[in-house]
């Protein structure tokens, strides 16, 4: 945390805003994210380029699919890369959070792509298993045996960067998926090469897509949860409500709010009403000490005051979400 927002930090308790500070950090730097996933850019891309040629000469479309797929998992690299460009500019303006959810504009824009992909494999696949043109198994499997030595190692290189960010998990995927297809590939040019059964390849190039699908549908289901401002999975509001509401001179808990603003940047904020007479900066230090302590949650943002006997049962006219009170 920079010393400029330590020291805004103090200032503000020292007024007593009631806000507290937030510190994030990854295991991994940007520049070394961006240096292994270059270099499995590099990988995929060389690869690529000679599958889609020899694809073509052997009239595979397991390896024209393998070949599309290493197209999405080049774009996705390029758009990971991007994206942590993006996330490192400093907030200013009208962007409060910088553009940290460039990361998941990309994971979201990785799964929607296999989910596409996965809808033309699916059709190539079903009408090739109806007609089966002639494949040349041993370009397949000896294409597919390099193929899988290059996704080894490009997978090596992407798990070597930080994979708690979607974004950079959204690329992994990719690299993952890939590597399961050429092993389905290589398989299939085996039996194609050893007993000449053509729709072995059409078999290869639908379980790709059974694949792609799985991993596309995961990467849209989480970026979305981050979009529509879900609460982490491993987070319940609900039982974190209570906990706070539990608080020794707490009366009520409202306008709680759990999100996410990019991969592992979890944000928490909330109306706290005490006793009268109770000290506000103890219970919300004590609150802050809660939350770090039990649910890892450094970046909190607690509105707290004093309830008064003439006070309405509800603090606020038009509270977000559910009130927490003490239970009996």
């Amino acid at each position: 945390m920079a010393t400029t927002e330590h020291q805004a930090q103090r200032a503000g308790q020292a007024e007593g805003t009631g806000e507290t500070g937030h510190g994030h950090g990854h295991g991994v730097s940007a520049n070394a994210d961006r240096k292994w996933l270059g270099l499995a850019l590099g990988l995929i891309v060389a690869f690529m380029t000679a599958e889609v040629v020899v694809g073509l000469i052997a009239g595979s479309l397991a390896l024209i699919s393998d070949a599309g797929h290493m197209l999405t998992d080049a774009a996705s690299i390029v758009l990971a890369l991007i994206a942590i460009r993006l996330a490192a500019r400093p907030a200013r303006g009208n962007y409060t959070y910088g553009l940290k959810r460039a990361e998941i504009l990309s994971a979201q824009a990785n799964g929607i792509t296999l989910l596409l992909l996965t809808a033309w494999f699916v059709y190539e696949g079903v009408r090739r298993l109806i007609d089966p043109p002639p494949v040349e198994g041993l370009l397949v499997f000896i294409t597919a045996l390099v193929g899988i030595a290059v996704n080894v190692a490009a997978s090596w290189c992407i798990s070597r960067a930080n994979r708690s960010s979607l974004n950079v998990e959204g690329a992994f995927q990719h690299i993952l998926n890939d590597l399961y297809a050429f092993i389905a590939t290589a398989v299939a040019g085996g039996v194609i090469l050893w007993t000449g059964f053509a729709r072995a390849d059409a078999i290869a190039a639908l379980i790709v897509a059974a694949l792609m699908a799985k991993a596309g549908w995961g990467l849209v289901k989480e970026s979305g949860r981050i979009f529509l401002e879900a609460a982490p999975a491993h987070l319940d509001p609900e039982a974190i409500g209570g906990e706070l509401a539990a608080v020794p001179d707490v009366v009520q808990i409202h306008d709680l709010h759990i999100w996410q603003i990019t991969s592992g940047d979890t944000a928490l904020s909330a109306h706290i009403l005490v006793k009268p007479g109770a000290d506000c900066h103890a219970i919300r230090q004590g609150v802050e000490e809660i939350m770090r302590a039990r649910h890892h949650l450094e970046h909190t943002t607690l509105q707290v005051d004093h309830t008064t006997p003439e006070a309405d049962d509800e603090h606020c006219d038009h509270p977000h979400g559910r009130t927490y009170r003490p239970q009996p």
